[in-house]
């Protein structure tokens, strides 16, 4: 049962309709008393709360009556109905224990998407975590059995079969497309379009055309119709990497797509729906950029929803020589030969490195290694010699950063001090070519040793 709380018999009237087209049954409430009246006896599925009962628009009542039904049903999702002006109070809604919240005029079709995830939800939380047997599957690609890991591997086995939108955050390297794609794999989109998007590779005057697509004409050189990622998405997932990147105008249009999955391609004045999943993932702090102004606290709730933290690589040191053995198997198989032998004394090296880089450092490393050394067995002296250590992140205010010249200069010179004269090496371990090494040993005034 969804009980309905609204003082405007028309919204009433209205959500009653679609609610019970969609086979649920429902319960209204005109105002906080008769709310509050029914779940002291009977708790709802789910709740619909319009935040004003009077001629007031504070939300003060939304937000007291929330708190009183909490005290009744703590465990029932709780959906806030609110004009579009009056996010903030959505927002404040959601900072008290509500679910999420939507805007009038609603989307009917989000409005029960919406509905679903936070019913679905709640009976995961009520039932327990229940393994399934496609979880070894969907999740073939993620190595490690460290406890950090199953935690994060727990969740997704938990939330995959919902529409819940996901904020993946964690430090760079460690893995979090995987975590997206094993989101996918999991859930009842299997099979369905995956459509990665890097929003930090998308400028913002070319943000709506990349996002929602274009008409033929709709500007200069717009030779021929567009179809945008959201689109592209449909039925299936949308990962949003580097959230964290978009400036404040491409989120304001970005939410609007989030809020009820509906969108127009420019040119076009007719809006279309889409049916996708949003995952995001960030290594940015967003709480922090939310708090300075420059993330809109708004789409920071609409897309953490759920909200799944990677450990670093130091933090599950127990899992490098998995994820070792791995890349060095797929490296033999690459370049068809047998795998590569680690000793025990090369693991021990490398459990102590701090990877500020995460599991795409050690990946380097590894290929690095087994290709240069050319041994069947590699020991830690072999891995000391190609070890380059990348400085951890400098503060980033006052005059701590570094430069991009800077950081350069500070990784050839390492790489110097490390293999002396010996070019091929040292172009090797930085990624260049001899005749780039040349010029930027020029450019930086950096001498080889004799």
């Amino acid at each position: 049962m969804i009980l309905i709380c609204d003082d405007d018999v028309t919204v009433r009237t209205s959500l009653t309709l679609v609610l019970k087209r969609a086979g649920y049954e429902v319960a209204t409430a005109a105002n906080q008393q008769e709310a509050i009246d029914f779940v002291r006896h009977t708790c709802p599925q789910l709740i619909l709360m319009d935040m004003n009962y009077s001629n007031t628009t504070t939300g003060e009542e939304g937000l007291e009556l929330l708190a009183k039904v909490r005290i009744f049903c703590p465990a029932v999702p709780v959906i806030l109905i609110t004009a579009w002006g009056s996010i903030n109070l959505a927002v404040q809604g959601i900072r008290a224990g509500a679910f999420d919240f939507i805007t009038k005029p609603w989307n009917n079709l989000a409005l029960l998407k919406t509905i679903q995830t936070a019913i679905q939800l709640q009976e995961s939380e009520e039932k327990g975590l229940e393994q399934r047997p496609e979880r070894a599957d969907s999740f073939d690609k993620i190595i490690g059995k460290s406890v950090l890991l199953q935690q994060v591997l727990n969740t997704i086995t938990r939330i995959s079969r919902t529409n819940a939108p996901v904020l993946i955050t964690g430090e760079s390297g460690t893995g979090k497309e995987l975590i997206a794609e094993a989101i996918h794999e999991s859930s009842n989109r299997q099979g369905k379009p995956f459509v990665k998007v890097n929003l930090g590779g998308i400028s913002q005057s070319l943000f709506e055309s990349e996002m929602f697509g274009h008409k033929q004409g709709a500007f200069t050189d717009a030779r021929h119709d567009r179809i945008g990622r959201f689109e592209l998405a449909d039925k299936g997932t949308i990962f949003l990497d580097e959230i964290g990147e978009l400036d404040l105008v491409c989120q304001v249009k970005l939410l609007r797509v989030l809020q009820d999955q509906t969108f127009e391609p420019l040119g076009e004045s007719k809006p279309r729906q889409v049916d996708t999943r949003i995952i995001c993932a960030t290594n940015k702090n967003l709480p922090e950029m939310v708090a300075q102004g420059i993330f809109r606290e708004d789409l920071f709730y609409r897309i953490n929803l759920i909200t799944i933290q990677m450990p670093a690589l130091r933090e599950r040191a127990e899992d490098i020589p998995l994820l070792v053995d791995y890349f060095a198997r797929k490296q033999a198989e690459q370049n068809n030969l047998p795998p590569a032998k680690i000793s025990q004394e090369a693991f021990g090296f490398l459990k102590k490195l701090p990877f500020h880089g995460n599991i795409r450092e050690l990946k380097n490393l590894v290929e690095r290694t087994i290709l240069i050394s050319g041994k069947e067995i590699i020991t830690d002296v072999d891995f000391k010699k190609q070890y380059i250590e990348v400085p951890a992140g400098q503060p980033t205010s006052g005059n701590a950063i570094l430069s991009l010249d800077m950081v350069e200069k500070n990784m050839i010179q390492k790489a110097v001090e490390l293999y002396g004269c010996n070019h091929s090496k040292i172009a090797t371990a930085l990624g260049l070519s001899r005749q780039t090494l040349y010029r930027r040993l020029e450019k930086y005034d950096i001498k080889l040793p004799e």
